[in-house]
């Protein structure tokens, strides 16, 4: 071989080696600079809510609000028009009134009038038993004396039982004139009343419910039906997110924890505002199976699971809204 021929050769040597080399340098620099680059964890801001609905059944009369608007306790979101809940509102004031007015009669008894015709029926017959005491007593003598058979004084004698025994059941219909109904009666007529009145009560309560009204304050994120649509019992109507009870939650594999624990202070980057934000862990909790898992060797001999890790910010971060995203490095 010529000592050209070696001097080519040499040269290729050199050129595949130092080819090599490039090659080994860049892979090392990158295996360091990808392993040593920090783990993210990316989360989003998330808001309490709480969504309005109506027990009643009903047709969307009116919409006060609109979304975006915020709200206070109190004010009137939605009307709805249930005709049939003041349908049932007519019956249950009849039904009251119909057992009030058998409550009063029942405690004032009797009319004066019955009363009037009860006492005169017992003068009546207080009248003819005492005719009948004076008829028996003549024919009692006669029949000691003689003069009447054993027979007309029987006869006399029943006549005389008789008339006692109409005194007392005059009297009797005229004390239950007096003394009106029983105590039974007057018990029952009373609960009947308060029956009536809590059935008003009830009527009352669904009546409420068809305006709607903010139970806490918030804005108006969501609204789903439109004016003149139904909703039926339970139906959401709109949703109103609580902007005070702010946070984020993120999505953590165990072992990016790194003593992560509740009580722990983490430092979010949010991107709307290029800031970072303090947040303070509260919430930590396994996904359970159904969540990803990883497995860390190809052969699987372990999984890691992942945990939802939930933080609020130390303090009021104004301009935080639901969606944003939150980098914790």
């Amino acid at each position: 071989m010529s000592e050209q021929s070696k001097q080519q050769h040499k040269n290729i040597l050199l050129a595949i080696l130092g080819f090599i080399s490039v090659i080994i340098i860049v892979a090392v620099i990158g295996f360091f600079i990808f392993d040593r680059a920090p783990d993210l964890m990316q989360g989003q801001v998330e808001v309490e809510e709480y969504r309005v609905s109506s027990k009643v059944p009903g047709r969307i009369l009116e919409i006060r609000v609109k979304e975006g608007d915020y709200v206070h306790a109190g004010d009137t979101l939605a009307i709805i028009d249930a005709p049939e809940v003041r349908a049932k509102m007519q019956q249950a004031q009849g039904a009251e009134a119909g057992a009030a007015a058998l409550d009063l009669m029942a405690k004032n008894g009797a009319r004066k009038e019955q009363v009037q015709g009860a006492f005169q029926l017992l003068q009546q017959a207080k009248a003819g038993l005492e005719i009948a005491e004076k008829s028996y007593g003549r024919v009692q003598r006669l029949f000691d004396e003689g003069v009447v058979s054993a027979q007309k004084r029987d006869e006399a004698e029943a006549y005389f039982k008789s008339s006692q025994a109409q005194v007392q059941a005059a009297q009797s219909q005229y004390d239950m004139a007096v003394n009106g109904a029983r105590q039974e009666e007057k018990m029952a007529a009373k609960a009947q009343v308060e029956r009536a009145r809590g059935a008003v009560q009830e009527v009352s309560a669904y009546i409420g419910e068809t305006v709607q009204t903010a139970q806490m304050d918030g804005e108006v994120s969501n609204i789903y039906p439109k004016v003149g649509e139904l909703v039926g019992t339970g139906s959401p109507i709109m949703t109103i997110s609580m902007m005070d009870d702010l946070w984020g939650t993120f999505n953590v594999r165990e072992d990016q924890l790194g003593g992560l624990q509740i009580g722990s202070e983490i430092s979010a980057f949010v991107p709307a505002f290029n800031k970072n934000v303090k947040m303070k862990v509260y919430y930590m909790k396994d996904q359970g199976s159904f969540a990803v898992w990883k497995a860390t060797k190809a052969t699987g001999q372990y999984d890691l699971k992942t945990f939802e890790v939930r933080a609020r910010p130390v303090e009021k971060f104004e301009g935080l809204r639901p969606g944003m995203s939150l980098i914790v490095r």
